[in-house]
């Protein structure tokens, strides 16, 4: 079977406790890998932690806009230690999310999302993004801060089709096709997640037609939003299948050249030595 990577788990959640080796133990059946996202500072820590125990796991750190109201001078030196550390190997999940009225202020949400995108930029790390319900202010910090400025696209090789590389990955991606264009063509990437399986997925099922292959990578952003025909079960990391299955159906592809595509997506963007693709990706960071 052709190698699959899960971009973005939370193993380390508490829905986990209790059956995480025998989750392991499926990720090392079916996954040549998958990354560890940190969403709080305590998940952060738990990632790190994750990757210098499992082989099979990278991970990043980062504090999602739900939870920066814990950031602080103090913590971002927390985070700057933890993206050091062997194996971590991006900043995130970061962004802005305005979706629940009782969400935290917006305000305080993009000062903590630009601060961690200056780290990220700081670094010269991937960056991460989580945007709900905030499109138009997540295109704009981005564009501020220079994640897609020529200098950052320097420091990274061109994408097989020949458009820059900004290492920005919008994760989970929930907007249109044209939003998705746009980013691609600032030099982001595109990763989606099991709602491109569910029956009513039509923007997404959009999103994956127009979207370039080299520019997709999947996800299971587990416990959460388990693909079909697991849909309403807690989400894990060997369920990725299912989303590469799914992108094959749309773009009309083998399974197999899904698979391989997105794991070599996932091995460049995040600059992992991958002994499956050792010589054959670019990892530069």
């Amino acid at each position: 079977m052709a190698p699959l990577f899960d971009s973005h788990a939370h193993i380390s959640d508490r829905r986990f406790d209790g059956c995480r080796d025998e989750v392991v133990f499926r990720i090392r059946e079916k996954l040549a890998g998958f990354m560890e996202i940190g969403a709080d500072m305590r998940s952060s820590f738990e990632a790190a932690a994750c990757a210098r125990k499992y082989d099979e796991c990278w991970a990043a750190v980062g504090v999602h806009p739900a939870d920066v109201d814990q950031l602080s001078d103090e913590a971002l030196s927390e985070l700057r230690r933890l993206a050091a550390m062997p194996k971590v190997r991006a900043i995130g999940e970061i962004g802005l999310d305005y979706h629940y009225d009782d969400g935290l202020p917006e305000e305080l949400q993009q000062l903590w999302f630009r601060r961690q995108l200056d780290l990220a930029l700081e670094l010269g790390m991937p960056v991460c993004v989580h945007s709900r319900d905030a499109d138009e202010d997540t295109m704009r910090i981005l564009k501020e801060s220079g994640c897609f400025s020529k200098e950052r696209a320097r420091r990274f090789a061109a994408l097989p089709d020949g458009g820059p590389d900004a290492r920005v990955l919008m994760h989970c991606f929930s907007g249109s096709a044209e939003l998705a264009a746009q980013y691609v063509k600032l030099g982001a990437s595109i990763s989606l997640a099991g709602p491109v399986t569910f029956k009513n997925a039509k923007k997404a099922v959009k999103v994956a037609e127009q979207t370039p292959l080299c520019r997709l990578l999947i996800e299971t952003d587990c416990p959460y939003m388990a693909p079909e025909p697991h849909r309403g079960e807690t989400n894990e990391p060997s369920y990725v299948e299912f989303v590469a299955r799914k992108i094959a159906e749309i773009k009309g592809i083998s399974f197999e050249e899904a698979a391989q595509a997105t794991f070599e997506n996932a091995v460049r963007f995040y600059g992992i030595d991958h002994p499956a693709l050792r010589g054959r990706c670019d990892g530069r960071v």
